[in-house]
Formats: C-alpha cells, sequence, structure tokens
C-alpha cells in the first residue's frame, strides 16, 4: 500500500460508434448522483455514429463541473451491456491492482467531489480534465483488502436490489387492480370523494415548510423564505392531499401528492388541501384516490382538461369533476395493501440509498486503516 498517482492503474478508451450499429436507444446520461440515466438530450434525427461505447466494467465523466452543482457526472457500467455516451464524456477502465467498484466507492465521496470541483480550470467553464484525473493522489490498500471492503459495500447494494424488484412486482399487481376496476366499477366525480380544508399555521409553530414535484411526491421546499410569514400558511396532516391547480398542461402532469407522516408541515397557501369527504355516501381510501391520480393515463387527461391560459391550470373545480371508478371498500383496501407495500419499499430504497452515500467514505478509509495496521 502507499500513496499512488490514479493514472497509473486507469487507462482512456475512445470506441466510437464509427459503423452505427448501435443507436439512439443505447444512449444514457451522467447523473451528479454517480449513476447512469436515461439521456436528456432529443436523440431525433440525431446520428450517434460520433458517440463513444462504454463498455462493461468501465467509467465516463464529464469533465464540465462548473455547472453541475459543483459535482461531477460520472457514472460506472455494472451492466453487461455496451452503451453509449456523448462524445464530451471521457471514457476509461481501471487496470490490475485496482478492483473497479473500489474505484466506484472513492468517486462516490463527497470528498472527490470537492477536489474535483477545487482542481477544476478554465474559464467561462471550468474542467476537470483526464490529466487531473490521472493526477489525483490516491492512497491504495493492497488488492485483497480492496475486495474485502467492496464485498460489504455489494451486499449493500444487493439489499436495495432485491427492494426494487419487489417494488417491480407491486407496481405490476398495483396496475393490473386498477385496470380490472377501469371497465368493472361505477364511476364517481372527485367532488363526491373529496372536500377542500384550510387549517393556516397561524401560530406560526410549525417550520418544516413542503412542497410537491411532478413525482407526486412532497419534498423540501425550494423557495427563499427568508422573508416569508409562514403563518400564512396552511397545515397539512396524514392522509390529507395537497393540490396544485398550476401548469397542469405545461407539465402534463395533475400536481397532486397524498402525505403519509404522522408530524404534520406546512405548504404554500397557492396550494389546495384536500381530504376524504367525511359525510359522503360513498366510501373511498385516500391511498385508493392517490393511485388512480398516480397513473401516466390521468396525467394526459389532466393536461387534455386544462384550461388555455398561460399556466394551463386545472382549477379545482374542474379536477372534482373528474370520475373515477369506485369499487367496494374492500377491493379498495386490497389494492391499498399494494400501495402501502410500495410506499414501505420506497422509503427502504432511499434510506439504503443514503446509507449508500455515507458508506462510501467509511470503507474507503477503513480500508486504508486496515492496509496500515
Amino acid at each position: 500500500m502507499g500513496l499512488i498517482k490514479l493514472g497509473k492503474y486507469i487507462e482512456p478508451s475512445d470506441l466510437r460508434n464509427s459503423d452505427g450499429t448501435m443507436g439512439s436507444d443505447d444512449v444514457v446520461g451522467l447523473s451528479t448522483a454517480k449513476q447512469i440515466i436515461t439521456t436528456k438530450a432529443n436523440m431525433d434525427g440525431v446520428s450517434t455514429t460520433g458517440y463513444k461505447l462504454l463498455p462493461p466494467h468501465h467509467f465516463a465523466y464529464v469533465p464540465d463541473t462548473s455547472r453541475r452543482g459543483d459535482k461531477m457526472s460520472l457514472g460506472y457500467n455494472t451492466s453487461e451491456q455496451t452503451l453509449l455516451v456523448s462524445s464530451i464524456s471521457v471514457v476509461f477502465k481501471p487496470t490490475n491492482g485496482l478492483n473497479p467498484d473500489y474505484l466506484y466507492m472513492y468517486f462516490n465521496r463527497p470528498e472527490f467531489d470537492r477536489y474535483a470541483r477545487f482542481n477544476s480550470w478554465g474559464s467561462a467553464r471550468e474542467a476537470f480534465s483526464w490529466e487531473d484525473m490521472c493526477d489525483i493522489t490516491i492512497d491504495l490498500p493492497p488488492l485483497s483488502v480492496q475486495e474485502k471492503f467492496v464485498a460489504v459495500y455489494n451486499a449493500m447494494l444487493a439489499n436495495q436490489k432485491a427492494y426494487e424488484n419487489g417494488l417491480e412486482d407491486l407496481n405490476i399487481a398495483i396496475a393490473a387492480s386498477i385496470e380490472e376496476f377501469k371497465h368493472t366499477a361505477p364511476r364517481v366525480a372527485v367532488g363526491h370523494l373529496l372536500e377542500e380544508t384550510d387549517t393556516r399555521n397561524r401560530n406560526g409553530e410549525i417550520t418544516n415548510v413542503q412542497g410537491i414535484n411532478i413525482s407526486k411526491e412532497f419534498m423540501p421546499s425550494v423557495a427563499n423564505l427568508s422573508t416569508t410569514d409562514l403563518t400564512r400558511y396552511k397545515v397539512i396532516r396524514k392522509d390529507q392531499f395537497a393540490y396544485s391547480a398550476m401548469q397542469t398542461g405545461r407539465d402534463e402532469c395533475i400536481r397532486i401528492a397524498l402525505f403519509h407522516e404522522d408530524e404534520p408541515v406546512i405548504i404554500s397557501p397557492a396550494y389546495s388541501v384536500l381530504q376524504i369527504k367525511t359525510d359522503s355516501e360513498y366510501d373511498a381510501l385516500a391511498e385508493y384516490v392517490m393511485l388512480w391520480f398516480s397513473r401516466s393515463e390521468s396525467d394526459r387527461y389532466g393536461w387534455f382538461i386544462s384550461d388555455s391560459s398561460i399556466r394551463a391550470s386545472l382549477e379545482l373545480s374542474r379536477f372534482y369533476e373528474i370520475e373515477i371508478p369506485l369499487p367496494p371498500i374492500e377491493k379498495q383496501q386490497a389494492v391499498v395493501n399494494f400501495y402501502n407495500a410500495r410506499h414501505l419499499i420506497q422509503k427502504n430504497i432511499a434510506t439504503l440509498g443514503d446509507m449508500l452515500k455515507n458508506l462510501c467514505p467509511i470503507l474507503i478509509k477503513g480500508s486504508i486503516e486496515e492496509a496500515s495496521a
């Protein structure tokens, strides 16, 4: 073990899709979370002959760091398929003596992002070049020690994958149930099932401000709240919905989310807080209603009926007119059980993801200490 230059253990690859045998479906993107993702580029009519090949067990990164939240976009191809990345990406692979999974753990540390950003160079756009990558000084343990700590990381990763596979099975079961209800259950207008409630944070006790995104999830507000009067904000509690009428047409998404947590939070006064009617002649479960509006078909219909204003809104009165199939309560409960299991798995996946991020620095440090002992 000892301090070495990373360049001694990595080598670049510049293989291109010159013969055009791979198409736009093979093109992937690289995220600052160090993941290979679906490309965000519009590939219509784009030739892929200049794109670089990303073979299995190879890495790729985008040298530009200044416009990516001070982080590096990087990915590691753990699949058995060759992928395509943009020609601006740098593709490389580890050589003998450096376990690729160990290198991936090294890249997943926040220390690496800080190092890469600090050592980026340029004027209008700063970049971390291949030469800069090779110049990294790394304390590299023996291969046997690397593999030992990689095994711990991969065990955690296997748990996450198992949860993800279970999630996919639940999604199939939910989709099949909803499809059956769509053709067999009587339809009821949303206005017969939901009602608006308006409780304000008048004493200012609640300071946890949340918003909702197009994935129909709650998230911390991105607004600047330094001078905001939070006593005007609306309180939302467990099993209530947050609904935003704005930009439904623009985003092709009905912005609605069901709040699951025990502790209440506050949301913008621009949102509506909805809940299941207590005096309705119909029996409905909040989770079932949320399941219906989690479908892409519901989003497309919301886009279709949104108004022609500059915000392309789906006003609450129009939202109330939407009809959804409403099966007997016991059938709702059966599919809601799937929904609750899915929500729990999603929380576990998120928890494991956070643990994996936090684990990488610990494992790298532990491997160095063991090799030094």
